[in-house]
């Protein structure tokens, strides 16, 4: 009960924080796009937060880890800091697009950018369950096992699938077309920490060579 306690209270904190630089940087807290995201990203992030601290808490924890200081390959430190840098720019733009008014999102696009976010967290969420091993940073730990089922039977790398979604979702649940631009080198931070990942799991990970020549997609099914 503690643990989870302080999950909360962890999650509580960084939506406060989330809020004040969304509202201070639209300079209003007249902006329901945020107010609907801000619960959009609570609930999806707090839910499988408390469910994998009570089933699972070691996996909680490997979510939990991650950032640039995380990484223990440095050209991992510098990706993940790109991609870090490319999420600021979304949240950035897209408050400012609002106050200024660059762009005008319809509201019915605006809840589709909403149902990315739940879908793309989601799906992040659902990796971790079905991988104990997921991590959000890139390394091979001693006794780790290959899972090629579930999420992992559709493409290599569900969890980016799933940051994938939930990019494309900030910046339209936040009513911003301008924040979309932070996408693209969101994108291409992805691309190659991918191929720099699967050449560590490739030496590292038993039997990846083979999965990887049946799961043939990385990213997208059909596509990539």
């Amino acid at each position: 009960m503690k643990a989870i306690s302080k999950v909360l209270a962890f999650g509580l904190v960084e939506l406060i924080a989330f809020g004040l630089v969304l509202f201070l940087l639209a300079g209003t807290a007249d902006y329901w796009q945020a107010w609907v995201f801000l619960v959009v990203f609570a609930l999806s992030t707090w839910i499988p937060s408390i469910y994998l601290q009570r089933a699972n808490p070691a996996a909680h924890q490997r979510r939990k880890h991650a950032g640039p200081v995380a990484e223990t390959r440095t050209v991992q430190k510098l990706l993940i800091a790109c991609w870090y840098s490319s999420l600021a720019a979304m949240v950035v733009v897209s408050a400012l697009d609002h106050r200024f008014g660059w762009s005008s999102v319809p509201p019915a696009i605006c809840l589709v950018g909403d149902v990315l976010v739940i879908v793309g967290l989601g799906v992040t969420s659902l990796v971790v369950i079905q991988n104990s091993f997921a991590a959000s940073t890139v390394q091979v730990e001693a006794g780790q096992k290959l899972v090629t089922t579930g999420l992992y039977g559709l493409v290599r790398h569900p969890m980016y699938t799933g940051n994938v979604i939930t990019i494309v979702g900030f910046p339209l649940a936040l009513g911003s077309y301008w924040g979309l631009v932070a996408v693209i080198p969101g994108l291409i931070v992805l691309i190659v920490r991918i191929r720099d990942e699967e050449k560590l799991l490739a030496e590292e990970l038993d039997g990846y060579l083979e999965y990887a020549q049946k799961a043939r997609y990385r990213l997208v099914p059909h596509m990539w």
